[in-house]
């Protein structure tokens, strides 16, 4: 009889720990659903898309969202489907899977000046000082404002294409570089890179060259 008692308490027991499993696996769940709270996403564009068939046309809608979590990290996404909603959630989960990481100077704006295109998109971005704020409009706003950017200048020289602004804005952040990484490309410390900034050259002009 005791022999039975301890396996049944070592059954319990197995129970207990597939119960254990499945709490680590509840807590990694909840771990990613905290992380996508901490996600900001912003519906850009939306459009309706007519396809002409036999039977007449057929309806959907096009979304572009744009994601971030204003920490230095963002993403951009499209979706398309039947109805606006679930374009929405296509756009969204498209953007979370292709997030980039821009570096953040003080974590509120650039670490220097950059220009990005994207076909007959064209935009110029600039670092400023503290309390200017984000002087940006459409897209590009969206962008910044998820990136977390909180001082800087955006400017569209091309398309008002929303797409393509998009595309080109990317292309101007995916440009950026910190001084940390600057100076291990060239074997220098941090340090002497800023001391050669000072000495004459400005932030762009040191770090692009």
């Amino acid at each position: 009889m005791a022999h039975q008692n301890e396996q049944e308490r070592g059954g319990r027991g197995d129970r207990g720990d597939r119960g254990g499993r499945g709490g680590r696996n509840r807590r990694d769940r909840d771990r990613d659903q905290d992380r996508d709270d901490e996600l900001v996403d912003k519906l850009v564009h939306i459009n309706r898309v007519a396809k002409t068939v036999k039977g007449g046309r057929n309806f959907q809608f096009a979304a572009l969202v744009v994601v971030g979590d204003q920490k230095g990290r963002v993403g951009f996404g499209q979706g398309k489907a039947r109805e606006v909603p679930e374009a929405i959630r296509k756009a969204t989960d498209e953007a979370k899977k292709t997030m980039i990481r821009v570096p953040l100077r003080e974590g509120r704006t650039l670490h220097h000046d950059g220009r990005g295109r994207h076909g007959a998109g064209k935009v110029v971005l600039r670092a400023a000082p503290p309390g200017t704020g984000v002087i940006a409009g459409g897209p590009m706003r969206a962008v910044l404002e998820t990136l977390g950017v909180g001082d800087v200048v955006a400017k569209s020289l091309g398309t008002s294409n929303p797409y393509n602004m998009i595309r080109a804005t990317f292309d101007a952040l995916k440009r950026q570089s910190s001084p940390r990484s600057v100076a291990a490309k060239r074997g220098l410390k941090v340090g002497d890179l800023v001391n050669r900034r000072s000495d004459g050259a400005s932030a762009p002009e040191a770090i692009e060259s």
